[in-house]
């Protein structure tokens, strides 16, 4: 899913489509994989995760295909947008995050998340600089097709997968509508939410727009594709880092942090003449803050509602998430084609950052069984 702003410049063009053609099938993908990640998450909580990955890994493929056919923004929208979509509901984060969460214990939680966000990290690093050469190479449609074949091995690695489904004692321990009810009623789940929902709008949009936003100031697609792979190898050292410290320090603080520099940094890259020693740079610092949230807010949602219903909780939470990366890739795509740049949204995106990080200091991270509590004070780590 990194590389697919690596098709934009090529399949809009061959196909004759706007940018905001790519852009809203990329936008429903997103608001799909939100849609699909809740529901997938209950599928994984109450089934274990080795079926959901299952179906994700299937859907993949077949979306993937489908791309590589679709000859009309209708046909791109159900494949890119609407099968992918589901498909990365059933494979990544939500998924993969919730069941290490029921294999560790809650000491080595935060630092579990992140190095399993450091592992898709990555595959982002390692799989870029294939994508823009399969597409170099052999065109955009072989390398659709060569991304469906990777996808295939989803299938055959979720058999491997066991020990996450819940025994009957689990089962019994909290219900669900019980679980969903004390999550909606509280208004840090309301908070963390919204937060999250600018994680999204800002990774989203310069995952898709930054590798096009490049080519416009006459860099080749090469510096794209090496900039977001660059991207993702600083996040490996960014998402362990934010799970090491999610152990020691205050979560909502450390997320708020990482919101208000991801605004600092992409202020200072606008601002900066653009050169390819300013693109490294700035692929390197945003690196280090780019899914280094997705550990920290797992690992908040586990901290205060427990893990029986993590795949569920945090795939409402990450709903959030995809509602603003459905707007990060829409109106970026939307914003170029009105006003010819993407000027209003990098403010946009440098705007939002700091709300999330407003959004986060409310944020009562305590268990939500032990607020009401005499005397209950916060712990290290987790007020």
């Amino acid at each position: 899913r990194s590389s697919f702003g690596l098709f934009l410049p090529e399949m809009t063009q061959a196909r004759g489509w706007s940018r905001e053609t790519f852009s809203l099938a990329i936008a429903l993908q997103n608001l799909m994989w939100g849609l699909g990640g809740s529901f997938l998450g209950a599928m994984a909580d109450k089934y274990g995760s080795m079926r959901t990955l299952l179906l994700g890994g299937a859907l993949y493929v077949a979306g993937l295909l489908g791309m590589a056919w679709a000859e009309t923004g209708l046909g791109l929208s159900l494949s890119a947008g609407m099968l992918i979509g589901l498909a990365i509901g059933g494979t990544s984060f939500g998924i993969i995050l919730a069941t290490l969460g029921k294999l560790v214990p809650p000491e080595k939680r935060s630092l579990a998340f992140g190095i399993g966000v450091a592992s898709g990290s990555l595959g982002q690093f390692l799989f870029l600089p294939l994508a823009g050469w399969l597409i170099a190479a052999f065109g955009w449609q072989a390398a659709l097709f060569a991304h469906a074949a990777i996808a295939a091995l989803i299938v055959v690695l979720a058999l491997g997968v066991r020990g996450d489904t819940p025994s009957a004692a689990q089962s019994a321990e909290v219900r669900l509508g019980e679980a969903m009810r004390t999550a909606f009623g509280d208004r840090s789940f309301h908070l963390l939410f919204w937060g999250y929902f600018v994680c999204g709008l800002q990774i989203v949009f310069l995952q898709l727009h930054l590798p096009a936003y490049l080519i416009d100031k006459g860099m080749s697609a090469n510096v794209g594709a090496a900039a977001v792979a660059l991207i993702g190898l600083f996040n490996i050292v960014g998402a362990l880092s934010a799970g090491a410290l999610g152990q020691r320090l205050q979560k909502k603080w450390l997320l708020a942090g990482i919101y208000v520099a991801r605004s600092i940094v992409i202020g200072l890259f606008l601002l900066a003449p653009l050169t390819l020693g300013s693109v490294w740079l700035f692929s390197a610092a945003i690196g280090l803050l780019w899914l280094s949230t997705v550990p920290l807010t797992n690992a908040l949602v586990g901290q205060m509602y427990g893990v029986r219903y993590l795949g569920l909780l945090g795939g409402i939470v990450f709903f959030g998430h995809q509602i603003g990366s459905f707007l990060g890739a829409w109106l970026g795509g939307l914003f170029y084609d009105r006003f010819g740049s993407y000027d209003l949204a990098w403010a946009m995106v440098i705007g939002f950052g700091l709300f999330a990080a407003l959004m986060h200091a409310p944020i009562d991270q305590r268990p939500v069984d032990e607020r009401g509590a005499p005397g209950s004070a916060p712990q290290p780590g987790a007020a």
